[in-house]
């Protein structure tokens, strides 16, 4: 508790209608974590070996402090290097000071060290280069997000982890990767409980401006005490699905900038059971599936997402006594599957 108070003081420091009656798109219609207009152009240059476009898009989100689209297409233009690194390695091979190139070299570290059973010795060794992103741009706070998820990682001690805190929201307090970094350090699988994760997500909601993202925290902190046994008071969960759907109703339909967000409150309300509610979230999504959260508990997200849209009219109309969604993995073989 003296770490979620200390997280919450520094934080404060520094700082629709239903879709029932729409037709879905087809299911060829749907993509999975279909990249925005920005985007796009980057990871088809990436994908021909050209840097440029995606050095570009980096700057021009720095230049713009754009903190919230710089995180995101950080962490997609790592998840595309991981598979192909050539560009990414040109990149930096090219311009080994600059602070994008800086950025996403450390990002792509500390995703590649994730998975593996040796991830806290291999992520000690990638600290230089998180320290280098942090150092890079003192206006960034996304490398200072990075280092938080290093930290974590690493199982870095409170204090560690405050200090990083702090740096991270004195450069912007609402910044939604970050407070989602200090969300899973504080969640009971890591170094905290359901209580501190709820604890801190609804202070910084009501700490944030109406249509911040990080209005979404409480629902985020909600997928974490959704496990067996979590024991999270009921109504603590649909009072935070409900402050995620007053922000999802801010946002046009079919808009794939809070995708991600609107997919994870569609997987909350299923797993609380508010099939109505859902419902409407998945009109809001339209076409734009995200992998997370579906991952969390199928091999085929895509097709997860497919079958509960299409499961869902009939289950408002004619409940059922068994689940929507299956039990995430981590609680089905003993391990979490996700970076959570």
């Amino acid at each position: 508790m003296a770490l979620l108070r200390a997280l919450l003081r520094s934080a404060r420091r520094t700082r629709s209608a239903s879709r029932h009656g729409d037709a879905p798109p087809a299911d060829d219609e749907v993509l999975l974590d279909a990249p925005d207009e920005r985007l796009a152009p980057a990871l088809v240059a990436a994908g021909r070996g050209e840097y440029e476009p995606a050095a570009k898009l980096l700057a021009t989100t720095r230049e713009a402090a754009d903190w919230e689209d710089r995180d995101r297409y950080t962490r997609r233009l790592a998840a595309f290097a991981r598979s192909r690194p050539e560009w990414a390695e040109e990149w930096h091979a090219s311009a080994p000071d600059d602070p994008d190139a800086l950025l996403l070299r450390a990002q792509l570290a500390v995703d590649r060290c994730w998975a593996s059973p040796a991830r806290a010795e291999l992520l000690a060794e990638m600290g230089p280069l998180v320290t280098a992103a942090t150092e890079a741009d003192p206006r960034d706070p996304v490398p200072w997000r990075i280092a938080l998820d290093h930290a974590r990682g690493t199982r870095a001690g409170h204090l560690g982890f405050e200090r990083l805190w702090t740096e991270a929201v004195r450069r912007s307090p609402h910044h939604y990767g970050c407070h989602v970094a200090a969300l899973h350090y504080l969640a009971a699988t890591w170094h905290g409980s359901h209580r501190e994760c709820l604890d801190f997500a609804e202070s910084a909601a009501q700490d944030a401006p109406p249509g911040a993202l990080v209005q979404a925290l409480p629902a985020h902190a909600a997928l974490a005490c959704l496990g067996p046994g979590a024991g999270a008071p009921r109504e603590r969960l649909d009072a935070a699905a409900d402050r995620a759907i007053a922000l999802s109703a801010r946002y046009p339909a079919a808009d794939p900038w809070p995708a991600e967000m609107r997919n994870l409150l569609a997987y909350v309300l299923v797993c609380l059971d508010r099939r109505a509610d859902a419902l409407d979230q998945f009109g809001l999504i339209g076409p734009y599936a995200t992998s997370f959260p579906w991952d969390r508990v199928s091999d085929d997200p895509l097709g997860l997402f497919l079958r509960l849209r299409a499961e869902l009219p009939v289950a408002v109309d004619r409940p059922t006594r068994d689940g929507l969604i299956p039990s995430p993995r981590r609680f089905r073989n003993g391990s979490s599957t996700t970076t959570e």
